[in-house]
């Protein structure tokens, strides 16, 4: 697929109506947190933006997800979408996801045509707001890996993505002898679940629903 017909067919779909929680709630862990669903986030939740960055590679499109790295924290070692959160002096949640993906991940936010956010998505277990923002470059970049932040970067092609063999379940302890069933995505051997996941999961929806 050229990256110029991706880019088309998500600027029409940001148009519509998005698949939004239903289409997130298909890689949730289960049980499914009720906070998740709930009509409203709390109040007190704090904002986040991460990049959905698709750049072309030859005849492929490619998105980079991270690894972070092991510290005490509910996300160590989770594979993510570069990003972080909104911080004072920041506009909007779009300079929020640029900034932090030029920091972890050495891109030039300068250069990136943003056409787009897909559903926001409440993480219960660090009470963010999630806003998943869609972005294009038009070259391969150069990735520069902030050390403390990131441990791997994993560039993606959205055609394995797609791949419906990809997607599998494992339990997930969450101590004291509690387990999710979890739905993931296999990507480059590592386990892509939770939010990173639903944000995909919807992505993959938005192509279907493009005939992508």
């Amino acid at each position: 697929m050229p990256v110029e017909q991706l880019r088309a067919q998500l600027q029409l779909a940001f148009q519509g109506a998005l698949p939004g929680k239903e289409a997130q709630l298909l890689m949730a862990p289960q049980p499914i947190d009720p906070r998740r669903i709930a009509a409203k986030v709390p109040e007190d939740h704090r904002k986040s933006g991460v990049l959905l960055l698709f750049y072309p590679d030859a005849s492929t499109i490619y998105f980079p997800l991270i690894k972070r790295p092991q510290y005490p924290g509910a996300h160590s070692g989770q594979v993510a979408l570069p990003g972080g959160k909104v911080e004072e002096g920041d506009p909007d949640v779009v300079f929020t996801a640029l900034r932090e993906a030029e920091e972890e991940i050495g891109i030039d936010a300068g250069k990136v045509e943003v056409i787009g956010s897909l559903t926001e998505l409440y993480i219960p277990v660090s009470n963010f707001l999630v806003s998943p923002i869609v972005g294009f470059l038009d070259h391969k970049p150069t990735f520069v890996p902030e050390q403390r932040e990131v441990a791997r970067i994993i560039p993606t092609a959205l055609n394995h993505l797609v791949q419906p063999e990809i997607v599998k379940q494992t339990p997930i302890s969450l101590g004291g002898g509690k387990y999710l069933e979890t739905p993931y995505f296999d990507i480059a051997g590592e386990v892509v679940w939770g939010a990173t996941a639903m944000i995909l999961s919807e992505l993959i929806q938005v192509l279907k629903q493009k005939g992508l």
